[in-house]
């Protein structure tokens, strides 16, 4: 069977996220999606979520014939990773190399998303060359410029490694725009992972201008909270003395 799946989706556990894993769920649906991957930023509080709600199975079988891949976008010291298939602690900041190696330890696969686009902390092709990954994420439908997707695809020919496309929503609506169709028989998350490092093929498209605006409007939202929250204690530091 085909398996058409977007393996980098955040929901509003992210930082930057904005909407709920129940609304993924839906807009993936009606897209045509048969799974994703919830890739939030440092943490897999979604999981846990998702698990309560009974939208998740621990066994890695879909739910109501569809299904949700645990997963983490990692901060590594040297960029992002994302860990698909594994629930880890908290790693932001650990050496990537290092991250790679727990993510195989528990099970995961360990994909760099954007590896070339400067503007998103992609890890740069020097500390690519040095770790042990499973695929590429060659197309990013949110990718700053188009040309970053093709470096990361002349990358992963080079190494001969497996390919993937993800619309990296950080909202629903732009879940599905671009993802990965797998070939296998076993629709379960180690069917999934063990297909991810083959010959796969990819859907590849952008996504829309209005998504794009509304994931920096996100971001400028969520930085502008940051410095508030840190400027709050800051004040109440020099109060206290």
């Amino acid at each position: 069977m085909s398996v058409k799946i977007d393996l980098h989706c955040h929901s509003f556990f992210s930082g930057d996220g904005v909407s709920s894993p129940e609304q993924l769920i839906e807009a993936a649906r009606k897209k045509g999606l048969n799974a994703f991957v919830i890739t939030d930023h440092n943490t897999c509080d979604a999981i846990t979520y998702l698990l309560d709600k009974s939208l998740m199975r621990e066994d890695g079988l879909p739910v109501n014939n569809f299904m949700i891949v645990p997963g983490v976008e990692v901060t590594t010291a040297e960029g992002h990773l994302l860990c698909i298939g594994a629930i880890l602690p908290y790693l932001k900041g650990r050496p990537a190399l290092d991250v790679c190696h727990l993510i195989h330890e528990a099970g995961g696969l360990a994909i760099p998303p954007h590896p070339y686009d400067l503007f998103r902390a992609g890890i740069r092709e020097n500390v690519l060359d040095t770790l042990p990954i499973d695929a590429v994420e060659v197309f990013n439908a949110a990718s700053t410029l188009k040309r970053y997707n093709q470096s990361a695809f002349n990358y992963a020919m080079k190494r001969g490694l497996a390919m993937t496309a993800a619309s990296d929503a950080h909202h629903h609506a732009a879940i599905g725009r671009a993802y990965t169709i797998l070939k296998t028989e076993d629709f379960s998350v180690r069917g999934i992972l063990d297909q991810i490092p083959k010959q796969n093929d990819l859907n590849q498209e952008y996504i829309s201008v209005k998504d794009n605006l509304r994931k920096t409007w996100n971001n400028w939202l969520r930085l502008r909270k940051r410095k508030s929250v840190k400027d709050m204690l800051s004040n109440s530091a020099k109060n206290d003395d």
